[in-house]
Formats: structure tokens, sequence, C-alpha cells
């Protein structure tokens, strides 16, 4: 990739801040939430079911952002475009992707909706309910694009939660063709087997005209194809990208890359505490790998690697260093 590049990776996502808090089965369904799932939400909702949660961690998120904060983390060059309001949320989520070196210079906005922020309740078994109230971040629109910031990645990476928003989707294709006109690979996660269903047309046409390297969990990536596995999934999409990556849980991941396929193993590390962030955090591994000349295979070992981190802590920000986590399972790189 060319070395006049000044960023790694860009994202674009929702700008969200985090807020987690453990919970039982029988709050959830009190709720009258399905476990597993992820709601939206209005902002009256969110207030009050955030009054009637107990202390929690609240962080900057959205999933996008979290890649980003894990790329910079790993030591890479990484920059974030999503919008929050000036609001106190809004001050929280710019604070903390930024304090862990991520660039961030998208204006808050002076008025409409407040920022997003999605309440995560996290049961015993590590399971996440989330309820997200995406306020500003969906008001994301062209003129919020920096884009000299998208000229100098060698990768855009974009949030598929976006999609639902026609803005946001016009501001997806206005930033991959400026990245594909500077020399940049164009990278998508799919986010949600339920996103994938409300917009499977237009995420087809997105993978076959725009996207280099996909992300994708098994239930995203059948649900995108009407796959009736797996494997018949995998075969779909072999060949509409340069590299699909795509993730199994406990199975570990597949990488695809014309007729390559490489079986990466899972990293446990430790009791599994919570799940969120662990998609987020192996595209945050894969694409820091990638950027920096890896093989494939390494970069779903480095993905898995932080991924299997994630998954011990509360929260979707790794509380370890990630530098020496590589170092010490994986080797230094063998560029």
């Amino acid at each position: 990739m060319p070395d006049r590049k000044t960023l790694d990776v860009v994202g674009i996502g929702n700008a969200i801040v985090d807020v987690l808090v453990h919970v039982d089965d029988d709050q959830i369904d009190n709720f009258g939430l399905t476990k597993g799932t992820m709601a939206l939400v209005d902002e009256a909702q969110a207030e009050a079911l955030y009054a009637q949660l107990g202390p929690g961690l609240e962080t900057s998120g959205g999933s996008a952002a979290n890649t980003l904060a894990g790329i910079a983390q790993l030591g890479g060059r990484a920059g974030f475009i999503g919008r929050v309001r000036d609001d106190q949320l809004g001050g929280i989520f710019a604070h903390d992707i930024r304090a862990v070196g991520t660039r961030y210079e998208t204006p808050a906005a002076r008025d409409g909706a407040s920022t997003a922020r999605c309440l995560i309740l996290v049961s015993a078994d590590a399971q996440r309910t989330m309820c997200t109230y995406l306020g500003a971040s969906v008001g994301l629109d062209p003129g919020d694009l920096d884009l000299e910031m998208v000229a100098q990645a060698k990768v855009l990476y974009l949030e598929g939660y976006l999609w639902d928003s026609d803005e946001a989707k016009q501001a997806f294709i206005a930033a991959a063709e400026v990245a594909k006109a500077n020399g940049a690979e164009v990278a998508l996660s799919l986010s949600d087997a339920f996103c994938v269903e409300r917009h499977r047309d237009s995420f087809l046409a997105l993978v076959d005209g725009h996207v280099d390297i996909l992300f994708a969990n098994e239930m995203e990536i059948t649900s995108l194809y009407r796959a009736n596995s797996f494997e018949e999934a995998a075969e779909q999409v072999r060949g509409r990208c340069r590299v699909a990556a795509l993730t199994r849980s406990e199975l570990g991941s597949v990488i695809l890359s014309g007729d390559e396929r490489y079986a990466v193993e899972p990293f446990k590390l430790g009791a599994l505490v919570d799940t969120t962030g662990a998609g987020d955090l192996y595209a945050a591994g894969f694409l820091h790998a990638y950027t920096q000349g890896e093989s494939l295979e390494r970069c779903g070992q480095i993905g898995s690697l932080c991924a299997g981190q994630v998954v011990t802590q509360l929260g979707p920000r790794p509380q370890v260093d990630l530098k020496q986590l590589v170092q010490q399972h994986l080797g230094a790189p063998a560029l």
C-alpha cells in the first residue's frame, strides 16, 4: 500500500456512548426484552430503562468506533467519523475515543437529537441484550465527512448499522468513492442479522459494487445469502469481494480470498464475561495486521486473539496492552 498514506484505517459509524450493566434473566423478561437481541428505542424509552438499571460502566462505543479504538491500541493510525450532539454524553464520547489515540474531528451538532446511547444488559452467561437510542448518530450526512481524512486512509471501514439512515447511505457511497479514487480499499461490517434482513438487497449491491473486505458472523452471512448453512453462504460470498472474514464464535473464523481458505482457531484466554465488542475487536486485529502487510492467516489470528481477550472483561474496550498481548501469544510480525 502507498507509503504516502498518513492513516491506516478510517471508520464511519454510529457515535454511541455504551452503558453496560449486569442483570439477571428475570430483569430482561420484566423489561419486555428478548435476550441476546438488539432493539431500537426512542429517547423516552432509553431514559425510562436507564432509570431502572443499577450502576454500570459508561464508555464511548459504537461498533466501528470500537474497532478504530482497538486499531489505535494496537499501534495503528486510526481515524473515526461519527456525529454526536454538544451535550454531556457527546463530550464523553469525544474524550474517550481520542484518549486511546484515535483521530476524531467530526463537529458536534448544536441542535437536534441528543447523543446516541446503547444500554447493554449483560447476563450471567455473558450474553448481551442491547437497547439502542440512535439519536444524533443517524443524522450523519455527506456534509459531516472529512474527505481529506478519508483520502489519507489505506482502508475505509463502514459500519452496517448506519445503513438505516438514507443520509448515512449517501455519506457511505461518497466516502467509498473518494477512498477508491485515492487507492484505498473499502471494508464493511454487516453488524447485525436483523440489519441484514432490513437491507439485504442494498447490502448485496454494496458488497458487489464497493466492498473489498467483508466482515460478518455466521448468522449475518447466512442471512445475507439466504443460505441453509454456513458452508453454502461461504461459497456464495467467495469471489464477490477480495477478502471475506467470517467469524463463528467458539468455532473460530474462516477467511476466504479467491481460491484461498484459512481456518483460524479461537483464543480462549479466560472465563467468558461479556461478548460485547468481540466482532469489533476481531475486525480491529484483522485490519491492523492487514494494513501492516501481514498474511491473511496472521490477520485472522490477531483478530481472533483480540476478540478472545475482550470477551474476558466487561465492555468493548480492551483493558490490557494489545501490542504486548500479540507479542506474547503470536510473536513479532514476520515482516
